[in-house]
């Protein structure tokens, strides 16, 4: 046992049941609160209008359609959801080995951020920076003879990030995991007068197995050709995911992002003692697949390990966190 600790009472004179024995007993000594405050929805995105398609590999998500997205955010805005993020799922045909649909003014994200900025102007637009959803090859960066170009990629990012920003979003979350690009896209958007939109970096994402249903949902499950471990972190590193993590600080991010969740909130606590500045995770659809696909079976229950897992979250040093169980877990909160 720790030093810090042998002087603070032994049984039967102290009795840590205590504090817990009584309900509002619990609340008072409770040491993280989560709320409503701390939730990021992440919404799919598709053609259409009035479309809604279940992700078959994430029990309770749909793609939506920009007018149905605008009705989402409409939702998620009065249940005091602070920001939303948006992914696409892009027509196959407008995919390239460049990836130039990322960076095309009317693509679908660009329309889902005007659209949604109009109907709910004071909900935040996070969007994501990175290349896969428009890529043929599948991958976050350009592909060529086989190896990701860095240098290359961070080109096009920029000029995402750009059309994303103009189409009216408020935060840019590059993804991608390309060297540099932080500080690339922070020039880029500086030096077209928008000093003010903010960067959120994944700082630390890791090439993870929990991400598979998230590719379902984007459509680049058949379109990967290989891994992403040439860019994405290894889920054995941790002193890496600092060096990550410092980079962009340096380069000029605001937030930064653990990505997957669960299983690195160890990563978690090490990014927000070292740095102290606002830390981000993402609770990816492996994470949300796994706990409602148990719950619809009815080996969890939904409610409680939402919001437990969540808290968990917190408690390891988050400040927020992406969640597709951000509009459950908001009405949970409201209710309490």
């Amino acid at each position: 046992m720790s030093a810090r600790f042998t002087t603070l009472g032994r049984y039967p004179t102290t009795r840590l049941r205590r504090n817990r024995g009584e309900e509002w007993s619990r609340r008072l000594v409770a040491e993280h609160r989560l709320s409503v405050d701390d939730l990021i929805w992440p919404v799919f995105v598709q053609e259409g209008t009035n479309a809604r398609t279940p992700v078959a590999s994430m029990p309770g998500v749909d793609r939506l359609s920009i007018d149905l997205f605008a009705e989402a955010a409409k939702e998620a805005r009065d249940l005091g959801i602070p920001a939303i993020a948006i992914f696409p799922e892009t027509d196959p045909k407008a995919k390239t080995p460049d990836a130039r649909e990322a960076y095309n003014p009317g693509n679908l994200v660009c329309r889902a951020i005007t659209a949604a900025k109009k109907a709910v102007p004071d909900i935040g637009i996070v969007c994501d920076v990175a290349l896969d959803p428009f890529n043929s090859d599948g991958h976050d960066g350009i592909v060529r003879d086989g190896r990701i170009l860095n240098d290359e990629s961070v080109e096009a990012l920029v000029k995402q990030a750009i059309v994303q920003t103009e189409a009216g979003a408020d935060i840019q979350a590059p993804s991608d995991m390309m060297d540099g690009r932080i500080g690339a896209i922070r020039a880029a958007l500086d030096a077209k007068g928008f000093q003010h939109e903010q960067i959120m970096s994944y700082a630390a994402k890791y090439a993870s197995a929990f991400y598979n249903p998230f590719r379902d949902a984007i459509g680049s499950s058949g379109a990967l050709k290989g891994d992403k471990k040439t860019y994405q972190m290894d889920y054995a590193n941790s002193d890496e995911a600092l060096r990550e993590v410092g980079f962009d600080i340096e380069e000029g991010a605001d937030m930064v992002m653990v990505k997957p969740g669960l299983p690195y909130l160890d990563i978690v606590r090490r990014v927000k003692d070292t740095f102290g500045v606002p830390t981000y995770a993402y609770q990816v659809s492996g994470e949300y697949a796994m706990l409602k696909g148990a719950a619809d079976r009815g080996w969890l229950d939904w409610n409680k390990v939402l919001i437990e897992t969540l808290t968990g979250f917190k408690r390891a040093g988050c400040d927020g966190i992406l969640t597709y169980g951000a509009i459950d877990a908001a009405r949970l909160l409201k209710s309490r």
